[in-house]
């Protein structure tokens, strides 16, 4: 039986949310989505149900509006490092959803690590 392509991304979102929840010790969880056009990442407390900081490149004031590229996604990772030490998060985990750790996702990752945010 071959699956598809959604399937198969819903397969690793659920693995890698899973593994994510078993380690959880009430840290936040840093969560990125992206699509063909768009990034945007959030960082979600678990235990409350509540979005703590986010940023995305559909924002203006960050100057990535309609890019979609590595560069756009390291602005997005500094941004939302800069967004969670204002709201007092320092370390946090990476919940890559579906999406592999390569290109856009990893360029974000390592823009925010590089900005102080640990994971």
């Amino acid at each position: 039986m071959a699956l598809t392509k959604r399937e198969l991304f819903q397969k690793r979102r659920m693995r890698v949310r899973s593994k994510l929840k078993g380690l959880a010790d009430g840290r936040p969880r840093l969560s990125v989505h992206r699509s063909n056009k768009n990034i945007s990442v959030q960082i979600i407390d678990d235990a409350n149900g509540v979005t703590l900081a986010s940023a995305s490149s559909l924002e203006k004031d960050l100057g990535v509006v309609g890019k979609n590229n590595a560069d756009a996604a390291a602005k997005i990772g500094t941004a939302i490092a800069e967004r969670a030490k204002k709201a007092g998060i320092e370390e946090c985990y990476f919940d890559r959803g579906g999406f592999l750790y390569h290109g856009r996702v990893k360029a974000l990752a390592d823009a925010a690590r590089e900005a102080g945010l640990k994971f």
